[in-house]
């Protein structure tokens, strides 16, 4: 079933960066006309909400540089080439929030932007979380941690106060799991 696909005739490295590299790709679309296509090739990433048992959720603040703002985010980051996106959540989960977890429920994946990025997202919960360890954060790694109820973190959300995607995404599929979990 050739319909909506994209064949990649070509592929060419016009950026490597840090986090990221950029390729220019021709691509033949199904009409057998030829396009090109500007690819971020991102090993992709974790967050993790972690829950706290008397329904808290610990969430860290962060500048972040492309959007020049300080922002309100769930615990995450970078896989590492040839990491577990499972070991790389508890990983975070411990750097950025200085928590382990007994309970870990994987929450699904998303693509951020998946236009023009390679980009996947894995999304877990974290619950009956330890006590609080020190923070051990990368180098040029910069966060306060803050902790709000989840129902005010969702309500958040709705009002347009949380404006990071898997943020938004995890905490209203750990809310509706809860939900779930209640009515079941």
């Amino acid at each position: 079933n050739m319909h909506l696909q994209e064949k990649t005739t070509g592929s060419e490295k016009t950026y490597q960066g840090k986090v990221f590299y950029v390729t220019r790709d021709t691509a033949e679309l199904e009409d057998g006309k030829l396009v090109q296509r500007d690819v971020v090739h991102h090993s992709g990433g974790v967050c993790v909400v972690p829950l706290t048992d008397k329904g808290t959720v610990l969430m860290v603040q962060q500048f972040r540089y492309p959007m020049q703002q300080v922002t309100l985010e769930v615990p995450a980051g970078k896989i590492e080439p040839g990491e577990d996106p499972a070991e790389c959540g508890r990983r975070e989960l411990s750097e950025e929030a200085g928590r382990t977890c007994e309970r870990y429920t994987y929450l699904g994946k998303l693509f951020p932007t998946p236009a023009y990025d390679t980009e996947v997202i894995h999304m877990y919960l974290a619950e009956k979380l330890s006590r609080p360890t020190a923070q051990n954060l990368d180098e040029g790694e910069f966060l306060d941690v803050t902790e709000l109820p989840l129902e005010e973190a969702v309500q958040m959300v709705m009002e347009d106060q949380i404006p990071d995607a898997k943020t938004q995404i995890a905490l209203l599929k750990t809310y509706f799991l809860l939900q779930q979990r209640k009515n079941s």
